[in-house]
């Protein structure tokens, strides 16, 4: 599965014309662009429809109201299901941010993608908040939660799923799996000292 992956993603969306999207989209670049003035912007306008849809999947996905480890768990596991069933979603968030500034997004516009973002994530930080983390821990670990997830997703990108034999999916499982276990003993101190 993920080696039919490598290949989708070996056509990036940087290397995409405004002639192709045309072609996809059954218009013409002329037409095209009485919408929008780049392809950066088709691109931002496409990355806005796919955060909404990262936070409807994370939304639907099943919270447990006294077992709060296991919300963290199914939201963490959906969103990175999110995005290793639609690579070209997680590939256009990285086309927008090439170096250190967005490229072609205004401010504004990034600001409100990345709190689009942050919002789609934030049901793992409350899980890790209801788990007994402050507010700034969990932001902590949710951050490293999901450095963790988008360097796993990038692995088949590159081509290096074969180098190490393993199965994205099932290294962010286990790590998923081991942080809730990490969790739950500081959970417990918490309580311990109440």
């Amino acid at each position: 599965m993920w080696a039919r992956r490598e290949k989708v993603w070996a056509t990036r969306a940087s290397s995409v014309s405004i002639w192709e999207i045309a072609k996809r989209g059954c218009s013409t670049p002329g037409a095209i662009y009485s919408y929008c003035d780049s392809k950066e912007a088709i691109c931002s306008a496409l990355l806005a429809e796919s955060l909404e849809r990262l936070h409807h999947d994370v939304r639907q996905s099943s919270a447990f109201t006294t077992q709060p480890e296991r919300t963290q768990a199914n939201k963490a596991q959906s969103w990175f299901g999110f995005y290793a069933r639609n690579p070209r979603d997680l590939e256009l968030g990285f086309y927008l941010v090439q170096g250190l500034a967005p490229r072609g997004l205004t401010s504004e516009f990034n600001q409100q993608l990345a709190r689009r973002l942050h919002d789609a994530l934030r049901p793992c930080e409350d899980a890790m908040q209801a788990l007994g983390l402050s507010p700034e821990a969990a932001l902590r670990v949710n951050t490293a939660l999901f450095a963790h997830g988008v360097g796993l997703l990038l692995l088949p990108y590159t081509g290096r799923t074969c180098m190490f034999d393993q199965s994205p999916e099932a290294l962010f499982q286990t790590y998923v799996s081991q942080l809730v276990e990490r969790l739950l003993p500081s959970v417990q101190t918490h309580f311990d000292k109440l």
